[in-house]
């Protein structure tokens, strides 16, 4: 457990630094998030969910992050490693191809939103009793949150959330399917 305490505090600390040096740098890092169907957004993939628009935006995503982080971690690094490496993927992907031209998208929410989903369904796949009882915990405490994957909110990237759903919810089946085939 220790570990999954140290590796959720790092990863949200080194948001903070991010955040820090966006400031300090007068948001000029804001624009390396993800450019809808531009090649040059491409790489915006790669740096989204480290960005966010401002401190507010960093704040509202700190709580999640560490609660989902946290319990996928207790799985181990190299599980909360891949769920995060999918989740990051699709969702960027994912927002690269939907995201509507002229905007950039960015912040960690597509990694709370894919955390978030992949709690919710891995028991399902895995048919892990325990695993389903945190899902469904965590779905009576955040499952309002899963409507923002719908449009909606200007300026709040549904399709980065939705695709950070999607890529949760295959993370889940990959992992449940494989922890339900070894027992």
């Amino acid at each position: 457990m220790p570990l999954a305490i140290e590796v959720i505090l790092g990863f949200v600390a080194l948001l903070y630094v991010v955040e820090l040096v966006d400031t300090l740098m007068r948001h000029r890092l804001d624009g390396d998030g993800i450019e809808p169907r531009e090649a040059t957004g491409l790489d915006g993939i790669l740096w989204a969910p480290l960005l966010h628009a401002s401190w507010a935006h960093l704040l509202a995503n700190t709580v999640p992050l560490l609660v989902f982080g946290f319990l996928i971690l207790l799985d181990g690094f190299a599980r909360w490693a891949a769920v995060t490496g999918i989740v990051w993927v699709v969702g960027g992907i994912g927002t690269w191809l939907v995201g509507p031209p002229n905007t950039v998208h960015l912040g960690a929410s597509v990694l709370a939103f894919g955390w978030l989903t992949y709690l919710l369904l891995r028991g399902l796949f895995s048919f892990r009793v325990r695993q389903v009882l945190i899902g469904v915990a965590l779905f009576l405490v955040y499952g309002t949150v899963l409507l923002g994957v719908l449009p909606g909110q200007p300026g709040i990237s549904w399709q980065g959330h939705l695709f950070g759903a999607i890529g949760g919810g295959l993370a889940a089946w990959w992992f449940g399917v494989r922890d339900r085939e070894r027992g």
